[in-house]
């Protein structure tokens, strides 16, 4: 997917995937979502995401009151990525992107 947002080029053919998450539970399943972090040649991050209809990726439908499936990308701050990758990757993806950490 490729989206132009803030006079910025978000691309995931062009950017290197860091990690993906998944929210658990069926691809059926309405509240489903999956995100994957990305990191671009400039050193930004941003997050693909996807998921069902009512999901936090849901699109509005063509008919009223209505939402489908849908995906996005989001672009990250730097502590945004940090936390993001607090939240759902080991100690070891953390510190490979952003350097140790004190004990």
């Amino acid at each position: 997917m490729k989206k132009i947002i803030n006079y910025k080029k978000y691309d995931t053919d062009t950017a290197k995937e860091i990690a993906s998450m998944s929210s658990g539970g069926s691809y059926t399943d309405f509240k489903h979502y999956e995100e994957t972090l990305y990191r671009k040649k400039t050193g930004e991050f941003f997050i693909f995401g996807e998921g069902g209809a009512m999901s936090k990726y849901c699109e509005r439908a063509a008919y009223e009151n209505m939402w489908t499936s849908g995906s996005r990308i989001v672009p990250l701050t730097l502590e945004e990525a940090q936390q993001w990758v607090m939240e759902y990757c080991d100690g070891d993806k953390y510190e490979s992107l952003f350097g140790p950490v004190d004990e």
